[in-house]
């Protein structure tokens, strides 16, 4: 007899920080697990956070995500009192943070949050050192993305 296994498609990305793609040249890319609460994680099923304004910070030899923002939903428990924009707790790896943390402290990097996504049941965040770009390099990505498409749709008639 065989056995039909049937997969659970979570829905993938959560949210995505297009801005970060903008405004800095990506370095390095790593994946974080998340420390959350329980009305955090029915929150992020309805898809409630951002990630704009957030950045990674470094503290006592630990990753956390500041500056995110979890809109609490409105069917939350009544005994536990949300706290949208509180800093949570990433996880990685020793060798990781060790990583992140010598490049942040010492070339300079930034540490910034690019997305947010299920992986089977977990929350990861993936994460990147970047450098921040100047007004003229803005405007090279831009201009170089607009011919990008343009090639694309002469190829495509």
């Amino acid at each position: 007899m065989n056995k039909i296994v049937v997969k659970k498609h979570n829905g993938g990305t959560i949210a995505q920080n297009k801005r970060a793609r903008h405004d800095y040249f990506i370095e390095e890319k790593f994946e974080a697990g998340m420390s959350l609460q329980g009305w955090e994680v029915k929150s992020l099923r309805a898809g409630r956070i951002s990630l704009t304004e957030s950045y990674v910070i470094f503290k006592n030899g630990e990753a956390f995500l500041f500056g995110s923002q979890i809109q609490p939903l409105l069917s939350a428990s009544t005994h536990v009192v949300p706290e949208a924009t509180r800093t949570r707790k990433l996880l990685l790896s020793r060798r990781e943070l060790e990583q992140l943390m010598g490049a942040v402290n010492q070339k300079g990097y930034s540490c910034v949050p690019l997305a947010c996504y299920w992986k089977g049941h977990l929350v990861k965040l993936e994460i990147a050192l970047v450098k921040g770009k100047q007004m003229h390099d803005k405007r090279a990505t831009e201009k170089d993305r607009d011919w990008q498409r343009d090639k694309a749709r002469m190829l495509h008639k």
